[in-house]
Order: C-alpha cells, then structure tokens, then sequence
C-alpha cells in the first residue's frame, strides 16, 4: 500500500493543526510519550516535529510532506514546493510577523542606527541576510526563547521576534521600528513526493479539503422560510457566496431561501430578514467551503 509521510507541528501549531484536519476529515490521535500520532487514514502515516526544522526533513525526504512557517522555510533555504498557503495560528488566525524591536527609551530608530550593533533572535540566517543585503553591519546572536529579556537585560541592542498581536512585546516596554517579514502556516512537499503521481494526488486533495476547511471557518449556513410577497426584499438583502438558493415549498406560496455569509453579518442580519417577511430562520456553521 502507498503510504504519505506527513509531519505535524510541534508546539504552539501542534492543537490548531491537528484541529484543522479533524474539521477537514482526519482525526488524529496523539499519545505524550509517541512522536508518531495515529491518523483514521491507512493512506498516511503522521510524524510529529518542532516548526524549525520541518522544511530540513521535508527537503531530505525524512518526510513526503509537512507543515510548517514560511519563515522557516526561509530560514533553512530549503528546496521545496508550496503545495497550499494556509493561514491559521494560535491566536489571531491571520499572518504572523518577524519584527524588529528595541527599548521604548533607545535611540535607535532607522534600521542604518544599528550599525555596530548586538541583534539577537532565533531566525539567525534570515535576519544575518536581511542586513548584508542593506549593507549594515551587526552582530547578530542566536537566542533561543525569552528574546524580549535579551534586550531588556542589555546583553541585545535590538531583537527580531515574531509577533501576531505585539502584546507580548508592548509589554515588556519595547518598540517596534521595522518589520522584516510576514509569515503564514504551509503545506510543504518535497520535489520527489510532488514528482510521484500517486502521492502528488494525496497532497492536492489534502490540501484542497485543508483550504476548505479554512475557508468555512468565519462562514456559516443561513436557512429561512420566505413568502413570495417579501421574497425579493428579503433577497436583497442577503449577501452571498453567489447567489441565495431560492426552492419553493410544496404546495404554497412560500419559499426556502438558503445562503453561505461571514458569521460576523449574522447577528445585524437576523432581525432586519425578521421584520422584512423571513420566518423559521436558522444559523448552522459549516466544516468546509470548496
């Protein structure tokens, strides 16, 4: 039987990841002390690593396929194909952010300020080329965890560390004054995998229902009950994916109207379709949108 080899996040990732497959169609159980999760699917087999060095065992074929940061991805330089970008995090659920920061009192304001300077963070190589490309010289030092109290202590002039909501940096009284990159979750290949016809296949589906599942995630279902006098009020009114299915009832003059809209609008949206004719209104969430 063919068998995919797919890594899954360790970490900050490992929860979010494990809940978009489920919501995707693959259940995966983990065990503390097994780095080998099981997975309902006897087409593939689930290792789990840390972000930072998935891209490496992806690109030597340890791994048919992972996910991971597009900033390690960078990081490492590693050969490999994007099979999906797929925007998820722990918290924000949008793109985090590598940025660079110091000391709310330093004077250091321009990237050029840091000439001469002591840079500490964990994305060492990226950073290192940020600034030869720029043509400033720093001295740049891996740190591994607790960045911010790099800086805070003084053994740091300025950090790059990745942010999502720059709490964590606000609050140990630091400021931003550059940001390098932005950074999203990836669906990772190697090129021998993505070369294979059987497991090539595996992968695109996987990352269709993956996307999907991403896609549904601030959508829900809208279903009502609609007469024909107030159908094209009601109508009017409902914003949509395309266009509202509209079924008459049987046997009266009153119609179905179902509509896929941002879970965000539904909360203005019921009472006015209420005071417009719609009756028997119900909100359903949705596993994937394709």
């Amino acid at each position: 039987m063919n068998v995919l080899k797919i890594g899954i996040p360790k970490g900050s990732l490992e929860k979010a990841t494990i809940e978009l497959f489920e919501k995707s169609g693959w259940s995966i159980k983990l065990s503390s002390r097994n780095y080998f999760p099981e997975i309902d699917d006897p087409e593939l087999a689930c290792s789990i690593c840390r972000p930072q060095e998935m891209s490496a065992y992806v690109e030597k074929g340890v791994l048919d396929a992972g996910i991971t940061g597009k900033d390690w991805t960078l990081e490492n330089e590693s050969d490999v194909v994007v099979a999906a970008d797929l925007v998820y995090s722990k918290v924000s659920k949008r793109p985090t952010r590598w940025v660079l920061a110091v000391p709310g009192d330093s004077d250091i304001h321009r990237l050029e300020d840091l000439e001469g300077k002591k840079i500490a963070t964990e994305l060492v190589n990226y950073t290192r080329k940020f600034f030869a490309e720029r043509r400033i010289n720093v001295d740049i030092a891996f740190s591994w965890g607790a960045t911010e109290a790099k800086v805070i202590s003084g053994l740091a002039d300025a950090i790059v560390e990745v942010t999502e909501t720059e709490s964590t940096i606000r609050a140990h009284g630091l400021r931003i004054i550059h940001e390098l990159m932005a950074s999203n979750t990836q669906f990772i290949v190697n090129k021998a995998a993505w070369s294979d016809p059987w497991k090539r296949e595996k992968i695109e589906n996987i990352a269709l229902l993956l996307q999907g599942a991403l896609r549904a995630d601030k959508l829900v279902g809208l279903k009502m009950n609609v007469p024909q006098q107030k159908l094209d009020a009601v109508i009017g009114m409902l914003p949509s994916l395309n266009a509202p299915t509209v079924s008459p009832l049987y046997q009266t003059d009153w119609f179905s109207v179902e509509t896929v809209i941002s879970e965000h609008e539904v909360r203005d949206l019921i009472p006015r379709l209420l005071k417009s004719g719609a009756e028997g209104i119900i909100e359903y969430s949705l596993n994937k949108v394709i």
